[in-house]
């Protein structure tokens, strides 16, 4: 027969096992809560890119259309008599200049959100690994001597 302070002791540390194995389904749960959440702001990211990238686009070829159109009147009219192409030589300069701003900002927003990798949430699992490695190896089992095959830490 098993004296009682073996039993309670044998409970405390059933206990305490459910205790850790409940703390660490929560710990996984919001790891991957964290890993999704930053995916879908990089995701976004990207969307937002892929958005003002394509309006840039539209801005090019409106521009095109109209240094096209300028042309046309700059080559139909006589040079200097009708002064209407300079209208659309100045629109479609406008357009450009927005096609420019447009593209830099669609380039900025896919680089920041290109590649969807979770990186906070790959590091603080990281830092919760290690810093479960050292609480393990910071408290070895009582009456066990540290195992000599061991590296010392720097």
């Amino acid at each position: 027969m098993t004296p009682p302070t073996r039993e309670a002791s044998l409970k405390s540390v059933v206990e305490n096992l459910a205790s850790v194995t409940e703390r660490t389904q929560h710990i996984v749960r919001d790891e991957i809560e964290l890993a999704k959440a930053e995916v879908a702001e990089k995701v976004a990211s990207i969307g937002r890119g892929v958005a003002v990238g394509a309006a840039a686009g539209v801005f090019v070829a409106l521009g095109g259309l109209f240094l096209l159109h300028g042309f046309a009147f700059l080559l139909g009219q006589e040079l200097f008599n009708g002064s209407i192409y300079w209208g659309y030589f100045v629109t479609a300069a406008l357009l450009f200049l927005l096609a420019a701003v447009g593209g830099l900002l669609a380039y900025k927003w896919v680089r920041k959100g290109a590649p969807p990798v979770p990186d906070q949430a790959i590091e603080e699992a990281r830092l919760i690994r290690e810093s479960v490695q050292a609480a393990g190896s910071a408290s070895p089992e009582a009456g066990a001597a540290p195992s000599s095959t061991q590296e010392p830490r720097p």
